[in-house]
């Protein structure tokens, strides 16, 4: 596709968010682009200078352009949706392309002399609204095991686990902490966790090992990670006949992060719209 790699993720996009039913959480609409296009780990799990998966962050700028051309929105942070313009969108390469152009012009200040040096400095990039998301991921990749364990706590809790405790040591390859869900007043079941500052991808074997952890502890398993899961990790924790695991990956966790303002100040952004403004030009 003519322009900058990542608008060949712009019509994949726009198609898994059909099959989504118009609306998702960016984690899984990213995962679902990943595979809806057959995009191989091993592709994912090559990282730009700022420790973020390529992939990811183009598929991001793919998200991030058809959002200022008016196709998709976000509600709330890291929750994407369709505009009713993006549902009815049926665009190929070539319309593709023109959308970057006009949104590239009217939104990057960038010169028409120097598209190259333009499209060079987007791929490496990351959209100015999440960019705190880098730095939340790096904050808790800089925490000891404990204190990571601890700020999982204090998440788990915000989200409504009752009863956590802290079980797990520096380097404990098995279960870190143990908590209550009370579905209502009678109703509650066990629940373990596994907290991992990873940099890089969470293996199916990782998955398997806790799982044989849990065993007779516990009736829900979750691992929370600074990292993400590969694609057979998340069928091991989904697969028929054993004990579900919930998988939170580095996204999720900024996602939750944000929900509970953990850590976070929310702040407004504005964008100009200058058709507004071109009725007021005479």
């Amino acid at each position: 596709m003519k322009g900058p790699n990542f608008l060949k993720y712009c019509i994949p996009l726009l198609r898994v968010m059909k099959n989504l039913g118009g609306s998702g959480a960016a984690s899984d609409v990213v995962d679902a682009v990943i595979v809806d296009m057959k995009i191989p780990d091993a592709e994912v799990d090559q990282l730009i200078p700022s420790g973020q998966s390529r992939v990811r962050n183009q598929i991001q700028w793919g998200r991030f352009y058809l959002t200022k051309a008016g196709l998709m929105d976000s509600p709330k942070s890291g929750y994407w949706r369709l505009t009713q313009e993006g549902a009815d969108a049926r665009l190929n390469e070539a319309q593709v392309y023109d959308l970057f152009q006009r949104v590239h012009q009217q939104f990057g200040g960038a010169s028409k002399k120097k598209p190259k040096k333009a499209d060079a400095n987007i791929d490496n990039a990351l959209v100015e609204d999440e960019e705190h998301s880098e730095s939340l991921i790096e904050t808790l990749k800089g925490l000891s095991p404990r204190g990571f364990e601890r700020i999982c706590k204090r998440l788990l809790t915000e989200i409504g686990i009752h009863d956590i405790q802290i079980t797990g040591g520096s380097g404990d390859q098995g279960v870190d902490g143990i908590g209550r869900i009370r579905l209502n007043d009678v109703v509650n079941f066990n629940i373990v966790f596994q907290c991992k500052r990873y940099k890089e991808t969470v293996s199916p074997a990782l998955v398997r090992d806790f799982r044989g952890s849990m065993q007779g502890r516990a009736e829900k398993g979750l691992i929370l990670t600074t990292g993400r899961f590969t694609t057979d990790a998340q069928k091991e924790a989904n697969r028929d006949g054993v004990p579900p695991i919930e998988l939170i990956d580095g996204e999720r966790l900024v996602a939750l992060f944000e929900k509970y303002q953990l850590g976070l100040r929310p702040k407004v952004v504005y964008d100009i719209v200058p058709e507004f403004f071109k009725s007021f030009e005479s």
